[in-house]
């Protein structure tokens, strides 16, 4: 069973940072994509950011500049520094992985985290 563990969320007034950690743990051949998300009530799940295996990147329009994505290989394992936060990055993030179960099997499965909440004061 695959597993996406999350930490790091919390309360910070605007200006300031926080970081976001994700790790897969279970049995899986390789991780592709490495992600995160957020959601706020009423509205649907949005891209933040994500990473390839081999380190491209992809950020939302509204946090470029300001978040920056990065993965550990080694420790399966995904992060979000977000610096200058804003009220409106107010959000539960997700952390999302697609991952390959086996050698022998082609395709990838997607996995979420159970969120964390952000919250940054105005």
């Amino acid at each position: 069973q695959v597993q996406l563990v999350e930490s790091g969320g919390g309360l910070v007034q605007a200006g300031g940072s926080l970081r976001l950690s994700c790790a897969a743990s279970g049995n899986f051949f390789s991780i592709n994509v490495m992600g995160w998300y957020r959601q706020t009530p009423g509205k649907q799940r949005e891209l933040v950011a994500v990473v390839t295996s081999v380190a491209r990147t992809s950020y939302a329009d509204s946090v470029k500049g300001r978040f920056t994505i990065s993965r550990d290989n080694t420790k399966n394992t995904v992060y979000l520094q977000m610096n200058s936060l804003k009220p409106e990055d107010t959000a539960v993030y997700y952390c999302y992985a697609e991952i390959q179960r086996s050698s022998a099997v082609r395709g990838v499965n997607a996995y979420w985290g159970q969120g964390t909440q952000v919250t940054v004061s105005s």
